[in-house]
């Protein structure tokens, strides 16, 4: 029988790259969107889900087992980046981002979690990010709500062995999706002090979206995982991110002076 693939925010980025493959290859894809009426032409169902609002969840969640008997694979994708310097963001900014990258992401798979424990076996897998597991300048909200992302992923994965649902993150660098595109760039007060300093990092974020690696490389990391048995826990994604990891953890001096040096140099 054929795995139901539920993928959140599959009307662009990563989600719709991943969910038209998967579709692709035979598997029963569910999508969701905050305007599923504006993507009935996509080749799989796409339903009405707004990661941001209790009540699309708690709807979702009770209409989905008459819409899907079967549920194996959830794909948590749904989320956006917010950019700026950490002490020129608008506090409800940085809130927001969070509302949406971990508590909307918490919301979803709590909602999803009492059937999977049901059927004793699932697989979640999340679209992270490699500033989940780094902090570069610029990102530092986005950064943050990642590392929360993990980190409670992290823990989770335990409390979940015991009914076999397995656990992973995806963390990719830099790829062309449109992510960058649907930014939000932080517009709080301009501090003087960071003028000079907000302008190279700009050119650096700026010159990092310029030279991104297509994402090819990510869809295949998320369908490989779904065909994994023992899939692992993290996954970084893309060129440079095994070198960056390696570098943070036993070279933290040549790391920190790699992102010193991207920012001067842009």
């Amino acid at each position: 029988m054929k795995k139901t693939v539920l993928i959140t925010g599959a009307s662009s980025g990563f989600g719709l790259m991943v969910a038209t493959r998967l579709h692709e290859q035979g598997f029963d894809v569910i999508g969701t969107s905050r305007t599923p009426h504006m993507h009935a032409h996509l080749p799989f169902r796409i339903l009405p889900l707004d990661i941001d609002d209790d009540a699309s969840i708690s709807a979702f969640a009770q209409a989905l087992p008459r819409l899907a008997p079967r549920l194996d694979v959830l794909v948590n994708n749904a989320g956006y980046m917010v950019t700026g310097l950490a002490e020129e963001t608008p506090l409800d900014v940085a809130r927001q981002q969070f509302e949406t990258n971990f508590w909307g992401t918490v919301k979803v798979t709590n909602a999803l979690l009492p059937r999977l424990r049901a059927q004793k076996h699932g697989q979640i897998i999340t679209v992270s990010s490699i500033v989940g597991l780094i902090g570069p300048p610029n990102l530092s909200f986005y950064t943050a709500s990642k590392h929360a992302v993990q980190g409670w992923f992290k823990s989770l994965r335990f409390e979940l062995d015991p009914f076999n649902i397995k656990v992973s993150m995806v963390e990719p660098v830099w790829f062309k999706t449109n992510l960058a595109n649907h930014a939000v760039s932080a517009h709080g007060r301009s501090i003087d002090d960071y003028n000079s300093y907000r302008k190279q990092v700009n050119a650096a974020t700026q010159k990092g979206i310029d030279e991104a690696q297509a994402p090819d490389a990510v869809v295949d990391t998320i369908v490989k995982l779904i065909g994994t048995k023992e899939p692992k826990f993290s996954n970084p994604v893309g060129k440079m991110a095994g070198m960056i990891l390696f570098l943070q953890s036993y070279a933290p001096k040549m790391f920190e002076g790699s992102i010193l040096k991207s920012v001067k140099t842009a």
